[in-house]
């Protein structure tokens, strides 16, 4: 059976919360709770784990005015929510809370949104994960597929051990929300790397052509910005199995955003960056330096593309040089390009040529 101490500290420190906000009402103050702010302006680099995190600026949520003291009664009522879901062994996606909050009253989520934004309010409060509270989201984890064998716990307690070359399908294993080691055991492995691919069409290219035998990889489909349980996977490869990580996208100001959260860090969720984030994470292309040099077809920026990549100049994790000529240079000729692109030069060209040069020149490949 998985271990449930995370899970009973996450039960504790929630606890705290609810003292802290009763300890206040009972002195004759009106309760409140700080929460740092979740933006760009409030993200620093912490050189020690080389990730962006949060900063000292913070928000208050107070009850002295009702959409304040409406969150406070959310807070308590999903503390009770979560509590009685460690104890009976149950869990919920973020959906399902969302819903079941239709029967807390006055203390119904609005939206969505609201619902999850406070799941990760707790999230910073208690430094526990929302996968510690039981919640778990909608989306699935990537794809992967490479000569990998791994140990996994399915529902039933039981341990299975899985080759992620040979006892996979075509469409590869699946990335449980889950991916601690309570859930997922790393055994062995004689990959040199993880490639991690944006899109699907890609990543079925890379399989169909053999690229994970051919070059010793562990070829991984992002499904464009990556769930959470899929950067804690491969921040697990690289630390664990010391496999350098290469990141392989489309070229446009979102796809760099795909990189810069794997290597760097969310904004959304720079308060667990050192434990999703792997800041020795390469960025193998599409850069746009190689839509020029591989001529490659383009599409014309369009306003929001424009205002991504400049948002993107003045965004601490896109501060060093690299970066700061790659988007300069996309501003100036106004374009961007997919990863398919390359199949100008026929359906062999990505894994025959474009990688390999590519994956030289960091080093990857000797």
């Amino acid at each position: 059976m998985m271990n449930d101490d995370r899970h009973h500290r996450a039960v504790d420190e929630l606890y705290k919360i609810a003292d802290d906000i009763y300890n206040q009402i009972d002195r004759g103050q009106i309760p409140k709770m700080s929460i740092p702010l979740r933006s760009k302006k409030n993200i620093q680099f912490a050189p020690r784990k080389g990730v962006w995190k949060y900063g000292n600026l913070h928000g208050v949520r107070s009850a002295k005015k009702m959409t304040g003291a409406y969150m406070l009664l959310r807070t308590m009522y999903m503390l009770e929510f979560i509590k009685d879901m460690v104890r009976d062994q149950k869990s919920s996606t973020l959906r399902e809370m969302y819903y079941i909050s239709e029967g807390w009253g006055n203390a119904k989520f609005g939206s969505q949104d609201e619902s999850n934004n406070l799941a990760e309010d707790l999230e910073i409060v208690t430094t526990c994960m929302r996968e510690d509270f039981k919640l778990r989201p909608e989306e699935d984890g990537a794809r992967v597929i490479g000569n990998l064998t791994l140990m996994e716990t399915n529902r039933k307690g039981e341990r299975k051990k899985i080759n992620l070359r040979d006892d996979v399908g075509d469409s590869g294993y699946g990335i449980p929300f889950n991916v601690e080691k309570d859930k997922i055991e790393l055994l062995e492995t004689d990959a040199k790397f993880i490639i991690a691919i944006e899109t699907g069409g890609m990543f079925d290219r890379l399989v169909e052509n053999g690229f994970d035998e051919k070059h010793d990889a562990v070829i991984l489909h992002l499904k464009g910005q990556p769930a959470r349980s899929t950067r804690r996977f491969m921040k697990r490869l690289n630390e664990e199995m010391n496999l350098p990580l290469v990141v392989f996208t489309d070229g446009d100001p979102w796809s760099f955003r795909i990189f810069s959260s794997i290597a760097y860090g969310a904004i959304k969720t720079a308060h667990i960056s050192e434990y999703l984030a792997t800041p020795s994470a390469m960025f193998v292309g599409i850069t746009s330096s190689d839509i020029l040099n591989y001529e490659l077809p383009t599409d014309k920026l369009n306003d929001k593309d424009i205002k991504a990549l400049q948002a993107e100049l003045s965004d601490p994790r896109f501060k060093d040089r690299f970066w700061k000529d790659e988007i300069e240079l996309m501003l100036k000729i106004g374009k961007k390009a997919e990863q398919q692109a390359l199949a100008k030069y026929g359906l062999d060209f990505v894994t025959d040529k474009y990688l390999p040069e590519k994956l030289t020149e960091l080093g990857v490949l000797k």
